[in-house]
C-alpha cells in the first residue's frame, strides 16, 4: 500500500502534469510492494507504468494521457493547430558547430526536465530561430519533436489572424491553453507576421494588440511544452520579444564542407562508389539546405526510374545546376518586390 506521502506526491504530480515525477513515485510504490512480498502486484504496477510511458511517447512532462487522443485538436482549435508526429532525428541535419551545440543542450535539458525542476530551475524551451529560407528552421522543430517523442503543432497564422478587434487575441489564448494542456512542440512559422516592431509606419492596431498579448502570454507560460518561433526577418521583430526567449538559434547557408556533408547524408545508400566530389561544392555554392536536398532527391528519383542502385554524378550535378537557376530567378523576383510583407518564403 502506498504511503500517505506517496499518495500526495502522485496526486500533485498528476495535477501539475509532471509525468516524470509521477512515474518516479509510481515506481517507488511498486518497489515497496515488492519488498513486502507482493510480487504479483509489483509486477502489474511496473507493466502499467511501462505501458503508459510507451503510449504517451515520452518520459517526462506533459499530460498523462495517450498522445493519439490528447494531441488531436478538436473544435475551433483544429483550425488553429495542425498536428504531426515527426520521426526526424538530429543526425538528419547538417548544422554549424554553434547551432548544433545549442540544440544538443536544449535536448539534454528537456530530457532531464524533472531533475532540473526539482532544483527550482526551468529547462530551455522558448526558442527563436532566425535565418534565410531553407536553412533548417522548420526541420529543427520536427527534429526536436522527433527526438523527444512528442507531437509537433504548427500554429496556423492564417486562421489565427483576423480583422476583428480582439478575436485574434482570443484565438491566441486558445493556443496557449493548449500549450499548457498538452505537451508538444508548438511552432510559430513566419513569426514576423505578428512579431513586427510596434510604432513602425506599417503598424496595424490589431496586430500591435496581438503582439502585446503574445508577450504577456509567453511571459506567463510555465508549461512543459516547447514554444518555437521562426523568422527570415529578425531585423523587423520587436525588441521586447528577444528577452522572452530562452535561446536564439541562428541559421546560415551551408559552407562548401557542410554542403558536401549534406549531399552524402542525403544520398545514403544511393551514394556512388567512389564518390567524386570534383566541382560539386562549386555547383552547390549559394544554395540553401532545402535546395540541396531537393537536388539530391531529384537525382535519386532519376536513379530509381532507371533501375540504378547508385546516383550518377552527372545527373546530380545537373540537378544542382537546375536548383541554382531557380534560386537565381527567385532572387531576381525578390529584388523587384523588396517589401517582404505578405511573402510566403520559408
Amino acid at each position: 500500500m502506498a504511503s500517505s506521502d506517496q499518495l500526495k506526491a502522485l496526486i500533485k504530480s498528476h495535477i501539475s502534469r509532471d509525468d516524470g515525477h509521477f512515474f518516479s513515485v509510481a515506481m517507488q510504490v511498486a518497489a515497496h510492494e515488492a519488498k513486502l512480498g507482493h510480487g504479483k502486484l509489483a509486477e502489474e504496477l511496473r507493466d502499467i507504468i511501462d505501458s503508459a510511458k510507451t503510449r504517451i511517447g515520452q518520459d517526462g512532462g506533459g499530460k498523462l494521457v495517450p498522445i493519439g487522443n490528447a494531441a488531436k485538436p478538436r473544435g475551433e482549435l483544429a483550425n488553429l493547430l495542425a498536428v504531426s508526429y515527426p520521426a526526424s532525428r538530429l543526425g538528419d541535419m547538417v548544422l554549424d558547430e554553434q547551432a548544433s551545440g545549442q540544440l544538443d543542450r536544449i535536448l539534454k535539458e528537456q530530457r532531464m526536465l524533472t531533475r532540473i525542476k526539482e532544483h527550482g530551475l526551468s529547462p530551455r524551451r522558448k526558442l527563436l530561430l532566425v535565418g534565410p529560407p531553407g536553412t533548417g528552421k522548420t526541420m529543427t522543430a520536427s527534429v526536436l519533436a522527433g527526438e523527444l517523442g512528442i507531437p509537433l503543432f504548427l500554429v496556423r497564422l492564417d486562421s489565427l489572424i483576423t480583422k476583428f478587434m480582439g478575436e485574434t487575441a482570443a484565438k491566441l489564448r486558445q493556443v496557449f491553453d493548449a500549450i499548457a494542456d498538452i505537451r508538444g512542440v508548438y511552432f510559430f512559422d513566419e513569426f514576423d507576421a505578428i512579431g513586427s516592431q510596434r510604432g513602425t509606419p506599417n503598424d496595424v492596431g490589431e496586430i500591435r494588440r496581438v503582439l502585446n498579448s503574445f508577450l504577456q502570454m509567453i511571459e506567463q507560460d510555465h508549461s512543459n511544452s516547447l514554444i518555437i518561433a521562426a523568422t527570415n526577418h529578425p531585423e523587423v521583430l520587436d525588441y521586447a520579444l528577444f528577452r522572452r526567449f530562452d535561446d536564439v538559434v541562428e541559421y546560415h547557408l551551408p559552407t562548401p564542407t557542410q554542403a558536401m556533408d549534406l549531399i552524402l547524408v542525403r544520398l545514403g545508400s544511393f551514394s556512388p562508389k567512389p564518390f567524386k566530389k570534383d566541382g560539386l561544392s562549386e555547383q552547390a555554392e549559394g544554395l540553401s539546405y532545402a535546395e540541396i536536398c531537393r537536388a539530391v532527391d531529384e537525382a535519386i528519383k532519376d536513379a530509381i526510374m532507371n533501375d540504378l542502385a547508385k546516383v550518377q554524378r552527372v545527373v546530380l550535378g545537373r540537378a544542382l545546376d537546375e536548383r541554382r537557376l531557380i534560386s537565381a530567378k527567385l532572387l531576381q523576383n525578390n529584388k523587384r518586390t523588396p517589401d517582404h510583407a505578405g511573402s510566403n518564403s520559408r
